[in-house]
């Protein structure tokens, strides 16, 4: 019997050790905690619902006077995911995670009129916060941080 406690206390806490991170919820930009480019592109709002191994990833912008929202699903696997860009284009996405399932890789490579290039943005938690730290090759990056609504 103590063997068997043993064991399952062992398999509770690896599987609790080791249990990815859930970044599920409602967030809103903080700009004064974030770290943004003077042509900032971070959205003022995300909405993330992840489940298993899925994640949507819902965001909303205000740009020119405008306010556009965009879904995009990912499959948490590394498998590459295909989601609707811009002017209906396809975009490829891969999502891996740490080796301490604490942090969340999406690499995205977007084919504009013949012009590629490729965003990588990279989702963890510091403390309450949702963190997305972003690097678009030539375009620069940037952090940005998010509390929860």
């Amino acid at each position: 019997m103590k063997k068997f406690t043993l064991l399952f206390v062992a398999i509770a806490f690896s599987a609790f050790a080791f249990a990815q991170t859930d970044f599920s919820g409602t967030w809103t930009i903080n700009t004064a905690k974030s770290k943004l480019g003077e042509q900032s592109f971070a959205p003022s709002k995300v909405v993330i619902v992840q489940s298993g191994n899925e994640m949507s990833v819902e965001t909303t912008s205000d740009m020119m006077g405008q306010t556009n929202t965009r879904t995009s699903k990912y499959t948490l696997d590394g498998k590459e995911s295909s989601n609707e860009g811009f002017g209906g284009n396809p975009i490829k996405s891969t999502a891996t995670w740490s080796a301490d399932k604490k942090a969340l890789t999406v690499i995205t490579k977007i084919d504009m009129q013949g012009n590629a290039f490729e965003i990588k943005a990279v989702y963890k938690m510091d403390g309450a916060n949702l963190v997305i730290e972003n690097s678009m090759g030539d375009f620069g990056s940037e952090t940005q941080v998010f509390d929860k609504k």
